[in-house]
């Protein structure tokens, strides 16, 4: 089967979101008090949604992230997997989707990171979950901001009550989430800054929740008070142990970054494009 090229998915994008523009802009514009974001129905056409969720690697075939954090599948070295999944990704990348979203959220000098620094493909199946926490601020060579997460759906008939849910945490973690399901063919937008907790909730079913994810930077932080930061991880309300751990393992993470601005080492979570195995 042919499947469309990136500059025909990201056709069907663009075409989406200019036909709901008024109702994000004010979407976001509402919630940007607390932590700015939006998301949109029905993205994609359902055939070709799902066949991008069918040409997703199994888990056995990615890299698994488990630690009191989180517990997770991800990828980023999109050559290794159905060219599908890349052509996907990177139709968010476009310059008129970049664009066109930036106006939404009122963001300027927004660019898309074609290096997939945490970005790329993720998969959450029974027991999976992500803490709270704040994404690092920056880009990998820590020259821009992160200023938007893209988190797009693909998995058919997924309902809320498998868990799998991105959680938004406005008011922060004494306050109570903002719950989003992973509705199949949904995207959602958020904006990221030094208050934007989020989380993923543990899912409970034995089924794959899969999401393909990008960020985009800005030589501007969403707020006048920018600070640099690595990814926060904190305990969810009542993990009050895991909650002492996360903060000092963040502190600790914290402290080697303003030493080696880069980190120790270089983040693997990256595509590296000349790598062709």
């Amino acid at each position: 089967m042919n499947y469309p090229t990136r500059d025909k998915i990201a056709e069907f994008i663009l075409l989406k979101l200019k036909d709901n523009e008024e109702v994000l802009k004010k979407h976001f514009d509402h919630t940007s008090q607390g932590i700015g974001y939006f998301y949109i129905d029905d993205l994609l056409p359902e055939d070709l949604s799902k066949a991008i969720f069918k040409k997703f690697p199994l888990t056995k075939e990615v890299k698994v992230k488990k630690s009191l954090r989180e517990y997770k599948y991800v990828a980023a070295q999109m050559n290794k997997y159905d060219p599908l999944l890349e052509e996907v990704i990177y139709a968010f990348q476009d310059p008129k989707i970049v664009d066109f979203i930036a106006e939404i959220c009122g963001y300027a000098n927004v660019k898309p990171d074609e290096n997939l620094y945490a970005g790329g493909i993720s998969m959450m199946g029974k027991g999976n979950y992500l803490n709270p926490h704040l994404d690092n601020s920056h880009d990998k060579d820590v020259k821009l901001w992160r200023v938007l997460n893209l988190l797009y759906y693909v998995t058919p008939d997924w309902i809320g009550d498998n868990g799998g849910n991105l959680e938004l945490w406005p008011e922060g973690l004494k306050g109570d989430p903002i719950t989003i399901n992973s509705r199949f063919n949904r995207l959602v937008v958020m904006a990221t800054h030094k208050t934007s907790w989020h989380s993923v909730s543990k899912v409970v079913e034995d089924q794959v929740r899969c999401c393909i994810s990008n960020y985009y930077f800005s030589s501007n932080p969403t707020d006048s008070k920018g600070d640099f930061h690595v990814t926060t991880f904190r305990g969810r309300p009542g993990q009050f142990f895991r909650d002492k751990i996360l903060k000092l393992d963040s502190s600790l993470r914290m402290g080697v970054r303003k030493i080696f601005k880069k980190g120790i080492r270089e983040n693997p979570h990256v595509y590296k494009k000349e790598d062709s195995e």
